[in-house]
């Protein structure tokens, strides 16, 4: 079978540390293209990879013969790009928050849906070893319903993972349009979604910037949740866990508890109500020190080479962005909101 050929939108920081390297590891793919603003950092990458450097993505759409595309881009070009990759008939990989408004989120899945083209978003928290051995946990019924619980993803901010470090578009609001909760509570909604297998209902949001002097993007949120089987719990995203960072989440439920990821990171532990303790060693979680691949990559490729619909659908994106849209309405009128 002939390879899938490839272009990346953006070539910052996610793209040249998850995007672009697991791509090159997949023997089933051709990296073709590559497209930035920034002149020097296409041709940089290009270079390694024996690709094309373009600074329009525009005229890299017309071209290169392709298969996919990654859109790894300021959160406020998510929506265009994916859009007019997908009219060009082509499957899209997009990263979170898949777009900035329930209305973009709508015409990307239409967009894919009317060329007949797979729509993924890298939600990359599903495919964490330690989450994916929670949720067979949470699945085999062992623990009984899921009462309460509290979900957490903070680090020290986006100054010591982007490539532009403290110029980084994370926080020109006009590019980023959200802080934290768009780059790590978006995560935290999509993964309890899934682990619950269960919908969010209503939020309600405190959001805003306790420390990141001179942007007007949030560095902090706290939200409570209520799931529709009726468990209640909270949402953190944070930019200020300084020196500590925090990916975890911790599950109260009918016969005990499941603590994921929360003394070494890459654990799961069952504490029963009959006094057995079990602990599940599992794998890394990935963190802006320690890339780990994220198994997003891989998972897009499987979908094209079976023509697979993705599991981290554009739908399943839009859910997960409903909720921080949600929140932000919260925090905007200062009343609980139903989703």
């Amino acid at each position: 079978m002939s390879k899938i050929r490839v272009a990346v939108f953006g070539c910052g920081a996610i793209a040249q540390r998850r995007h672009i390297p697991e791509y090159a590891a997949n023997p089933n793919v051709e990296l073709v293209a590559f497209a930035d603003p920034l002149k020097e950092r296409a041709e940089e990458v290009a270079a390694q990879y024996g690709a094309k450097a373009y600074t329009d993505y525009k005229e890299l759409l017309k071209n290169e013969k392709l298969d996919a595309v990654s859109v790894c881009t300021p959160n406020y070009l998510h929506a265009s790009m994916s859009i007019d990759a997908a009219n060009a008939g082509l499957h899209v990989l997009v990263e979170k928050p898949m777009a900035t408004t329930k209305e973009e989120g709508e015409q990307m899945i239409e967009a894919a849906r009317k060329s007949g083209v797979f729509l993924m978003v890298g939600h990359n928290q599903r495919l964490m070893p330690p989450h994916v051995k929670a949720k067979e946990i949470l699945d085999s019924g062992k623990l009984g319903k899921v009462l309460t619980f509290r979900t957490s993803f903070g680090h020290g901010g986006p100054e010591s993972w982007s490539v532009d470090g403290r110029d980084s578009w994370f926080f020109r609001k006009d590019e980023a349009i959200m802080g934290a909760m768009g780059d790590l509570g978006v995560h935290k909604s999509d993964f309890i979604r899934y682990l619950l297998n269960d919908e969010i209902v209503e939020v309600a949001g405190f959001i805003g910037t306790v420390h990141k002097e001179g942007t007007d993007v949030d560095d902090n949120a706290t939200c409570i949740v209520r799931m529709k089987n009726g468990a209640v719990g909270t949402l953190m995203a944070s930019w200020t866990h300084y020196r500590s960072g925090d990916n975890g989440t911790v599950l109260w439920c009918e016969n005990g508890c499941m603590k994921i990821g929360t003394v070494e990171g890459d654990e799961v532990i069952v504490e029963l109500t009959n006094g057995t303790v079990e602990t599940y060693k599992v794998g890394a979680m990935a963190t802006n020190e320690k890339q780990v691949p994220s198994g997003v990559i891989d998972a897009f490729v499987e979908s094209i080479l079976t023509n697979t619909p993705p599991q981290i659908s554009g739908e399943e994106g839009l859910r997960s962005l409903n909720v921080i849209l949600g929140a932000f309405e919260s925090q905007d009128t200062g009343k609980i909101v139903k989703l």
